[in-house]
Formats: C-alpha cells, sequence, structure tokens
C-alpha cells in the first residue's frame, strides 16, 4: 500500500517539530537538515537550545535566519531535555507534534507517510521503526520489529517507543507536558497517553536514524535499568511485587531488542 500523501491532500496540517539542544554542536545541523529535507514541508521546528555552552547556539541561528520555519527558544538554565521539550510544546502551532532530538535524522519521506497513516486510520499517537547510527553516522545496527499497537499494561512491560519516531494528533490527545526529571521522561509520558485509553500504533517502516554516543545516559545500560526500576517505584508508585514482574518483562524485552539490533 502506497503510503504517500496525494498532492495538496491533507497539506493545511501543520506540524511542530519538537528538539531539544544541548551541547549539540557536532550534530544539529544534520538533525535541522533532515527536518528541512522533508516530503512534507509544512512544519515548524521549534529548538530549545537548553544553555548550550558551545557553537550549538550559533549555528542554529545561520538557519533560523535562512528559514523563517525554524524557531529557537534560549534557556537561560540548563534544565534538561523534558523541561526543553515542555518550552517548545508550549510555543508550538501545529495539531501534530514529532520529536527528533539534536544529534538524530529523519528519513525524508518520514513526516509525509506517518501523517498519512495517522490520518487515514485516525490515530492520535503513533511511532516507527528506526536504525541506528555511529557517532560519525555510519550504520552501526539493524533496526528491529515494533509492535502493532501498545497500550498501558504493554509499555509497563517494555518500551518499545523512539522518541524520534513519535508523532501525537492533540486533536485527539490534547495538550500534553512530559516529566521534568532528567532521564526517561519520554517514556513517562507514553504511559500517561496510554493509561488515559489511547494506544499506540506502529507503523513498521524504518523512517529514523537513531545516533548512539559514547557516555550518554542511554548508552549506560546499568544507568537505564535502575531509572527504569525508578519509574515503576516513584513515578507510577508500583510495590516491589509488580515493580518486580515488570521490571523481568523489560529485561526479556530489551535483551532481545539488543540481539535484533546487532544483526548486520
Amino acid at each position: 500500500m502506497c503510503l504517500a500523501l496525494k498532492h495538496n491532500q491533507n497539506s493545511n496540517i501543520l506540524i511542530s517539530v519538537i528538539t531539544p539542544a544541548y551541547n549539540a554542536e557536532r550534530f544539529i545541523e544534520a538533525a535541522i537538515k533532515s527536518v528541512q529535507n522533508q516530503t512534507y514541508d509544512l512544519w515548524e521546528m521549534i529548538i530549545v537550545d537548553d544553555h548550550s555552552t558551545d557553537q550549538t547556539a550559533k549555528i542554529i541561528k545561520q538557519y533560523v535566519d535562512r528559514d523563517p520555519r525554524i524557531k529557537v527558544i534560549q534557556l537561560t538554565e540548563n534544565r534538561g531535555a523534558g523541561y526543553a521539550r515542555n518550552v517548545a510544546m508550549k510555543h508550538a502551532n501545529g495539531r501534530f507534534l514529532a520529536f527528533l532530538d539534536s544529534d538524530d535524522l529523519w528519513l525524508p519521506e518520514k513526516l509525509e507517510t506517518q501523517l498519512k497513516f495517522m490520518l487515514e486510520n485516525e490515530i492520535g499517537f503513533s511511532y516507527t521503526k528506526y536504525s541506528l547510527i555511529d557517532e560519525t553516522g555510519n550504520p552501526s545496527g539493524s533496526s528491529y520489529s515494533i509492535p502493532e499497537k501498545l497500550e498501558y499494561k504493554d509499555l509497563l512491560k517494555f518500551c518499545h517507543i523512539g522518541c524520534l519516531t513519535v508523532m501525537l494528533d492533540r486533536n485527539i490527545t490534547g495538550n500534553v507536558e512530559m516529566n521534568e526529571i532528567r532521564n526517561r521522561q519520554d517514556y513517562i509520558l507514553w504511559l500517561d497517553i496510554t493509561k488515559r485509553g489511547i494506544p499506540a500504533y506502529g507503523l513498521n517502516l524504518t523512517l529514523s536514524k537513531y545516533r548512539k554516543v559514547s557516555n550518554s545516559i542511554s548508552s549506560n545500560k546499568l544507568k537505564v535499568s535502575k531509572l527504569n526500576w525508578k519509574v515503576y517505584r516513584e513515578i507510577i508508585g508500583l510495590n516491589v511485587l509488580k515493580s518486580a514482574w515488570y521490571f523481568g518483562h523489560y529485561v526479556y524485552f530489551y535483551i532481545k531488542k539488543i540481539m535484533q539490533q546487532r544483526k548486520k
């Protein structure tokens, strides 16, 4: 089935791209260009510079000056990705929200394909597959298959959703806000949305590239595991037994995911 939008079909729907950036001078230009190269061009990109100390702000300004669809908000102190995304979402004008971190990339057909998928199926929350790249942009692993549908109970077991692949229709989800803890804030939002009875639907196409950056929190398996436990116990408030039950599923799916991504 062809998922491309027909000429002028739904061409009046604005998509707001939400991008937090912190000391991203190595990658932010490529991220911006991957948005500019989209086959669907009715978008705004809201970049929140989380008080970078490198050349991130200077690079962003060059694109803001040349492309009125790109906007930047400067924070006066470093607050973390959750806070930065919340600032961007409060300034977003689009019916749809799409998330792209400053070190990740989209394939050119990402927005067009996903928008059509959501509109045709009246979906409020969708996500897709993604591939892995290293810090130089070279492939570093395969994508892995994603579930067709995730509800709250499924997400408690494992977060199959990459933030860089998510699109939300605010006509269905309403305005949303992330927890402002330093990590796993996206996972907490996906739990909040699905808990309200809005499932996440997976489009089994690879439309994004996730960059594996050394020394990042997400690259540290032990830290991520501890953060997942913290979500169960402190954010959601599950008791120890339920937390342990869901954590067992998390470990199983995490190992399965890593094994699939290592396949060439």
